[in-house]
């Protein structure tokens, strides 16, 4: 059996690292403190297409795979689990 990431796997950690160090890391501190969560923050990663990354792309998703969705839980995570639970929680935005 194979545990190393895919190319495609390894794209999406370095993406979802790169995205959490530029809008999440610098900024969760203060958030916190005021008790905000940054709504912004989900339109962003709906935009990289990480809300719904399990779901088939001809439902609206990413149509990744379970371990992709472990990556970018991971990484979210590193920054605000807040935003973690987000994606790892399909819900209807309509």
């Amino acid at each position: 059996m194979n545990f190393e990431f895919s190319e495609e796997q390894q794209l999406v950690r370095k993406t979802v690292r790169q995205f959490v160090d530029k809008e999440i890391m610098p900024y969760v501190g203060e958030w916190d403190a005021n008790h905000h969560f940054e709504t912004n923050i989900i339109k962003k990663l709906a935009d990289l297409g990480l809300m719904g990354v399990c779901i088939p792309e001809q439902y609206g998703g990413s149509g990744m795979d379970y371990n992709s969705l472990a990556i970018v839980c991971e990484e979210l995570e590193r920054g605000d689990t807040a935003f973690r639970t987000a994606v790892s929680v399909p819900y209807r935005t309509e």
